[in-house]
């Protein structure tokens, strides 16, 4: 059983199992694919007037909202019951909502990394390019997957706004959740810009010690925050949720989405090609400059630091050689490194989920929820 399905965990002894309790409970998978299915629909009326040739646009929508883990849409449902909402259409909304966000980032992202595939299918431009060049279009069937990509991201951003907007939210916290819902597009984007800009860069003006800061900014502003933080406090926002409460989901969040995205960053390298959807080593094929990477270049000797210089983005990069920088990756430390650090971020992470036990105005489902979310998003394979 693949860790994201567990609903139980067990402590020291095995003969005693601890009920968790389980973060898509209330058929909550069931009812966001309802919501989203909903959505398309409404969403494709409008376009059912321009004729078929939309249809591209929507299939590469589609495929990757009927898939994924949603932890996402997970975080922003139960930030909402966190912030003192109760279970309806709202939150329901909302994370849904979430997950349309997420596809335009997966969409936006596989376009700027060159990706070949998403979720064990091929990437929405390659399948489109592969469908231009099967129908014997004329022009280039590579540019014409890129824009197809692209146009089908920014899609689903602006349905990820139409969602939120007609949740049914008073005024007041459609305006609160409005707020953060800004600051995560904006912070996403330019996350996506300063991970180009950092692959572009000379790595050689930089210390080891500037290296892994780097590589840390990048992981906090492409990934982290969007990926626990800002859902989150999106939901507890709109529940009309206080200060105090959000001051202690924002500290929860942003320690369990950094741990969750070097989790994502160990998986890319040692990750299981049939549970990650994507073949191993393609992060070191496509250069990023992860913290993982950072450490081992700090760690490792002069000989590997120039093995490591070599290998990182080449797009030629054999099993042999993937083989080979797992093995630098090891010896020098920075596995052990970065599980240490998700070690330390998860303690963090409940430390803060800490302060909300106990108090009369958060449900204790919730907060117990959002600690099984822990071992979620960090003890995972996929």
């Amino acid at each position: 059983m693949r860790p994201e399905m567990c609903v139980t965990r067990r402590d020291v002894s095995p003969r005693r199992p601890i009920a968790v309790p389980d973060p898509f409970a209330h058929d909550l998978r069931g009812r966001i694919q309802a919501q989203l299915d909903s959505e398309l629909a409404r969403q494709q009326r409008h376009l059912d007037e321009m004729g078929p040739d939309v249809t591209d646009l929507t299939e590469a929508i589609t495929a990757l909202v009927r898939g994924g883990k949603r932890l996402r849409a997970a975080f922003a449902y139960w930030g909402y019951r966190a912030g003192g909402g109760a279970d309806g259409q709202v939150p329901v909304a909302l994370a849904a909502a979430m997950e349309l966000f997420q596809a335009a980032a997966l969409l936006h992202d596989d376009v700027m990394d060159d990706s070949d595939t998403r979720r064990g299918a091929p990437a929405a431009h390659r399948a489109l390019a592969s469908a231009h060049a099967e129908r014997g279009w004329r022009g280039d069937p590579d540019r014409f997957g890129l824009a197809g990509a692209i146009l089908s991201g920014n899609l689903c951003l602006d349905w990820c706004d139409d969602l939120v907007v007609r949740a049914g939210l008073p005024a007041d916290r459609l305006a609160a959740a409005w707020e953060v819902l800004e600051r995560m597009r904006t912070q996403l984007m330019a996350g996506q810009f300063i991970d180009v800009v950092e692959s572009m860069q000379p790595w050689s003006a930089a210390t080891g010690e500037e290296r892994v800061e780097r590589a840390r900014r990048v992981l906090r502003y492409k990934s982290a925050k969007y990926s626990i933080e800002h859902p989150l406090l999106i939901g507890a926002a709109a529940a009309g949720a206080d200060p105090t409460t959000r001051d202690a989901l924002s500290g929860y969040g942003l320690a369990l989405g950094e741990a969750f995205q070097l989790r994502d960053d160990l998986l890319g390298v040692f990750g299981d090609p049939d549970e990650t959807g994507k073949p191993a080593g393609d992060d070191l094929r496509e250069g990023k400059r992860t913290v993982l990477v950072a450490l081992a270049w700090l760690g490792a000797d002069a000989a590997d630091r120039g093995r490591i210089e070599g290998w990182l983005g080449d797009p030629g990069l054999d099993e042999g050689g993937v083989a080979g920088f797992r093995e630098i990756l090891t010896s020098s430390g920075a596995v052990d490194e970065v599980e240490g650090e998700i070690a330390r971020l998860v303690e963090s992470s409940r430390a803060a989920l800490a302060e909300l036990e106990g108090r009369a105005d958060v449900p204790a489902e919730a907060v117990e929820t959002l600690g099984s979310l822990v071992d979620l998003a960090t003890a995972r394979t996929a």
